[in-house]
């Protein structure tokens, strides 16, 4: 059975997305991944959808869900990303990441990038040597 891991933040607008969309880069099927927030906003961070764009990243169509109770139960790790999110019935990890709202494109890609590490980390750890 392949390894569920949900990215949770407060809005879902930003660096929840972006761990999403680069552990299904680095995973493809072999990693089952979503993201939510508790507190979800209505659509992606525009600077955030801009700095993955710049990297053939298109999340201009995801759109930021609220956390399902049932979704985190199932899921088998939850990363925070640095924000105090309440409502979560467990954190397994909190990568600690600064906001990308309202952060100057080049602070947002700095960001982006911090993410896109530590997820192509995360696929290594579960799927071995060989991912990514």
């Amino acid at each position: 059975m392949k390894p569920f891991v949900l990215f949770v933040c407060r809005h879902n607008t930003g660096r929840s997305q972006m761990a999403e969309a680069f552990l299904r880069r680095f995973a493809g099927d072999d990693i089952e991944v979503a993201s939510a927030g508790t507190i979800a906003a209505d659509r992606p961070d525009p600077g955030v959808v801009l700095a993955m764009a710049k990297i053939g990243i298109d999340i201009s169509h995801a759109r930021p869900k609220l956390l399902d109770p049932a979704i985190a139960q199932r899921a088998d790790r939850i990363i925070t990303m640095g924000c105090d999110v309440q409502g979560v019935p467990r954190v397994d990890d909190d990568w600690g990441l600064p906001d990308p709202k309202g952060q100057p494109l080049e602070r947002v890609i700095e960001i982006r990038d911090l993410v896109c590490d530590k997820a192509a980390i995360l696929a290594k750890e579960l799927l071995g040597p060989l991912a990514v």
